[in-house]
């Protein structure tokens, strides 16, 4: 019986090392397939696109430009933003941003105290790059790493020279712009200003309203009553364009006035396409969506860095009414 209990046991013991061996021998195999997951596995960067005009033609071509470059980088990205600039939402989502500790934040620049304050501080705090992209702020009042959009002081030149042009060096313009004088509208302005500063015979006239369409039609309004020999408008706040051209078409004829403004407002292209201004700065806003998210995928790699503080320009050309039809 001893016997038996013995052999019995040897038995066992040769099949559990049988089968100890042969899962050892398919553990060091060369020709093992290791599972997908097991496999080195790059953590994917996430990547937020800021705006305050959510759905409008210039921003949904930065953000199909800016996800298409995403997806060739390999980083996730989402776009978020606010409607019809509502400030208090869009600076919710900056600080949402930032307190989800995403990646990287690529945002349209807003020119205010708490914009800046949430880049400077906030941002800064947890180590976030933030770029702006398309309207700038100071460099040194946001610390943002750089900024990927128009030259917009080249632009506001543009405009000028082409209704300088227009008008023969003499006569007068009105200059439409917001009075809460953001950065990159003040950079146009000064560009506009290089250039007439040099033409004695040409008057400028500076008007100033917010983007509420009833202040704009009393403020448009009131300059043809002031000026009713004025030769041309500029909507230096794109937004401005559509009702100040409202406003003029029910008092007169459009056709006497050179009407020109920027591309970045929902309905500059339709003004355009139905003659309504006689140009438009058209800028780039692909470009800026694929440039803004190469430039923050290079800096989180440790490719480029630091970044160029001054900005990274897209291209920019005078779009006239003649170019359209």
């Amino acid at each position: 019986m001893r016997k038996i209990g013995i052999s019995l046991l040897t038995v066992i013991t040769l099949i559990l090392c049988y089968f100890t061996f042969s899962s050892a021998g398919k553990v060091f195999r060369s020709d093992w397939d290791v599972p997908e997951r097991a496999a080195s596995k790059v953590s994917q960067y996430r990547l937020v696109l800021i705006t305050q005009e959510l759905d409008t033609p210039f921003w949904d071509k930065v953000g199909a430009g800016a996800k298409r470059q995403a997806e060739d980088e390999g980083a996730s990205l989402e776009v978020w933003g606010s409607y019809g600039k509502n400030q208090e939402d869009f600076l919710k989502k900056v600080e949402i941003a930032i307190h989800s500790k995403v990646d990287g934040i690529i945002v349209q620049g807003l020119d205010s105290d708490e914009f800046k304050n949430l880049t400077k501080v906030k941002a800064a705090f947890y180590g976030i790059p933030i770029i702006t992209v398309a309207n700038d702020v100071p460099m040194t009042e946001s610390l943002r790493r750089t900024y990927v959009g128009s030259d917009q002081y080249m632009a506001g030149r543009m405009i000028a020279k082409q209704i300088v042009s227009d008008i023969d060096s003499k006569g007068k313009i009105i200059l439409m712009s917001d009075s809460r004088h953001e950065y990159y509208q003040n950079q146009r302005l000064t560009g506009m200003q290089d250039v007439f500063k040099d033409y004695p015979n040409i008057k400028i006239i500076n008007a100033e309203t917010t983007e509420a369409r009833d202040q704009i039609i009393a403020t448009t309004r009131d300059m043809l009553n002031k000026t009713p020999d004025a030769d041309g408008f500029i909507a230096v706040n794109a937004n401005i364009a559509g009702s100040m051209i409202q406003e003029i078409s029910r008092r007169s004829q459009v056709e006497p006035f050179h009407i020109y403004t920027f591309d970045d407002a929902p309905d500059s292209l339709s003004l355009l396409m139905r003659g309504q201004v006689d140009g438009v700065i058209e800028q780039s806003p692909e470009e800026m969506g694929i440039v803004s998210v190469n430039l923050i995928m290079k800096w989180l790699r440790n490719e480029t860095v630091p970044l160029d503080k001054n900005g990274y320009l897209t291209d920019i050309r005078m779009l006239k009414a003649m170019d359209r039809k």
